[in-house]
């Protein structure tokens, strides 16, 4: 069932009939035609995205429906997985990586005709696209490679060139390499970069200091693209633009730690005072009063114990509030706008503060044209901004320069206000409930793999049945790692047709992770040979492709296949197949093992043995215990500690 909130402006195109041009409350969406027999998949929005002139549904069964004309009509186009809609531009981005998009940036001939811009890149290996932003005039692709190409305008150097060399491009051009994520508003003329070391690139239209680059309009008009070198400390989730601003939203995981290490310290400190004094107190105090002295200890000691429970009760509170990491709010540009959550222009990210988000946390955050919404984990729906057509839902036109709290009606799944996600683009306002869930994905890549049109790879299995698949697909699946599609084939070798199938299945449905791993562990638990000695002799193969994960620390680089570490870690399991799927190759250790104590830590890990001619002892021992805890080593009998010690009795 959705639950769909919607507010400001009715025209260009009228979402709700019967309803004026401005909504200054918000009220329930409810889609034309809703037929209450359909699938919850059929009904569930995954996504809302609105441009001036048309606003797009996307729902969970990767089916769109775009206002764009007095009546609603289905976009046909199938597996969707995101839609942009731009000022006068629209992209969709289909499971399988493709980008259709429409508008004058794209095709000036036939704006309304959606044209597959991925074909457009010339090299096929970087045609699965990750993600689709808009500015104003351009459009900007990120590829399953971590590349971004730009199309369009480049006026105000927004494709990151100087804009005396190039001023618009129908092609895409490479902007930068090595891009985890990318952001841009659709009514600015700028983009923001940001690598895998959390260095953020910016470039563009930089009139009114929206570029956060602490230059103002004397200094830089426009901008090619350059670091940012002030930044908030904290990890970068999100960065939203509007119309002559930019707002970032930051985690920051240390505060949380610190706040508590202060409260503690404090409290510690105030307790060590009070025992002092007591001390002072009683040893100034007669001896003939000692029963008035106990029964004031007594009573103390009482008063102690409640204030303790109290302290108790309130550090557990704090904990819960904080058991997620802190999020705030940092913008920059021109206030007059009303866009910046201020009332002073700023040209570098800083921080927007309000006691409306003390003890607190942010949610989701949306910025529009001029608008800003902020949900929060205590279910506040905050805003400021631009209020011409009651976009901040007050009930009223009047503007707000700084954060305030608005009323929302009743939600009807308020008991999990994560699952809400806000939509706030030109001067239109969506407050909409979206679960997370893969089921719907997983099923369409499913039907995609059974759709050999779009097969180019083939696999051939033990019986000689050929299994044919999607190259491109299998890439974006396998980290981009030709490596791995020539272990998927020697595992298919030794499968058959129907065990093939399934392992394909698996892949694309994206059930687990990292398949080749999970699959390379399956061969290893149920082959004949001992786990021992399947890991020897992975230990002593001269194969360097196959030890594809580098340990740093200090000097020393320590090379492992990552197989080996998932079976005999639980960091390093969670860190190869969880959700989360760590895709680096390279990490440095901050454990206390000296070199000698790692060499007996890698030896056994492979051998489950201690390594012959190293003397044991006390200090490596103790390093050994503290690494065991660090790498969450999974023991067997015997263990590693329990090997040490019989070796450092032996020897001694």
């Amino acid at each position: 069932m959705n639950d769909c909130l919607f507010f400001g402006r009715n025209k260009y195109p009228i979402l709700i009939k019967n309803e004026p041009e401005s909504i200054t409350k918000p009220i329930q969406f409810k889609f034309e035609n809703e037929n209450e027999n359909e699938n919850e998949n059929e009904k569930q929005i995954k996504q809302i995205s609105s441009g001036y002139y048309s606003t797009i549904f996307l729902f969970k069964n990767g089916k769109a429906i775009e206002y764009s004309n007095e009546n609603p009509e289905k976009i046909q186009i199938e597996n969707i997985q995101k839609v942009n809609v731009g000022y006068q531009n629209e992209a969709i981005l289909t499971i399988e990586g493709n980008v259709f998009a429409k508008g004058y940036v794209i095709n000036p001939k036939n704006p309304k005709e959606f044209i597959n811009i991925s074909s457009l890149i010339e090299d096929t290996n970087d045609r699965i696209i990750q993600d689709v932003v808009f500015s104003v005039e351009s459009i900007y692709l990120l590829t399953s490679n971590h590349i971004v190409y730009g199309i369009g305008s480049n006026e105000y150097c927004q494709l990151g060139l100087d804009s005396r060399k190039l001023r618009k491009t129908e092609k895409p051009i490479l902007m930068m390499k090595n891009v985890s994520k990318i952001f841009s508003g659709n009514s600015s003329n700028h983009i923001f970069l940001l690598n895998s070391n959390q260095e953020l690139f910016v470039c563009g239209y930089n009139y009114d200091g929206q570029l956060g680059l602490g230059k103002s309009i004397k200094e830089e008009r426009i901008q090619k693209l350059t670091k940012i070198q002030n930044i908030p400390k904290g990890k970068i989730i999100d960065i939203q633009s509007g119309y002559v601003h930019s707002i970032m939203m930051i985690e920051d995981e240390n505060e949380n730690e610190n706040e508590n290490e202060n409260e503690n310290e404090n409290e510690n400190e105030n307790e060590n005072e009070n025992e002092n004094e007591n001390e002072n107190e009683n040893e100034n105090e007669n001896e003939n009063e000692n029963e008035n002295e106990n029964e004031n200890e007594n009573e103390n000691e009482n008063e102690n114990e409640n204030e303790n429970e109290n302290e108790n009760e309130n550090e557990n509170e704090n904990e819960n509030e904080n058991e997620n990491p802190k999020r705030k709010l940092y913008s920059c540009g021109n206030y007059e706008y009303n866009g910046l959550g201020k009332t002073e222009n700023t040209y570098e990210f800083t921080e927007i503060k309000s006691s409306l988000f003390e003890n607190d946390n942010i949610i989701d955050f949306s910025v529009g044209n001029r608008h800003t919404l902020i949900l929060t984990s205590k279910s506040k729906l905050i805003v400021f901004g631009d209020n011409e057509y009651g976009q901040l839902g007050t009930g009223n036109t009047n503007n707000h320069f700084i954060p305030i709290q608005i009323e929302l009606p009743k939600l009807r799944f308020n008991e999990n206000i994560s699952n809400y996600h806000i939509c706030c683009k030109n001067e239109r306002s969506f407050l909409y409930y979206s679960p997370s869930s893969f089921s719907n994905l997983e099923e369409d890549l499913i039907k995609l793999f059974r759709r050999k049109e779009f097969c180019n790879i083939s696999f051939k299995t033990k019986n000689g049945e050929i299994i044919e698949a999607h190259k491109l697909i299998l890439k974006y699946r396998l980290n981009q790692n030709e490596n791995q599609i020539e272990k998927l084939k020697k595992i298919i070798s030794k499968k058959s047709i129907k065990e093939s199938n399934q392992i394909f299945e698996m892949i694309y449905s994206n059930r687990i992770i990292n398949p080749i791993l999970y699959l390379e562990i399956k061969e290893i638990i149920n082959s004949d040979e001992k786990i021992e000695e399947t890991m020897k002799r992975i230990y002593l193969n001269e194969n360097e492709n196959e030890k594809d994960f580098i340990i740093e620390r200090k000097e020393n680089q320590y090379k492992f296949p990552k197989l080996i570490l998932i079976m005999r870690s639980e960091l390093y399991r969670g860190m190869f197949l969880s959700v989360t799927n760590d895709t680096s190759n390279k990490v440095t250790d901050y454990s206390e093992l000296s070199n000698k104590s790692f060499q007996i830590f890698e030896y056994w890990i492979y051998s489950n043995q201690i390594k012959e001619g190293i003397e044991i002892t006390q200090e490596i021992i103790n390093e050994i215990e503290i690494g065991i805890d660090y790498f969450q080593l999974n023991q067997t009998n015997p263990n590693l500690f329990d090997l040490l010690i019989n070796k450092f009795n032996n020897q001694n």
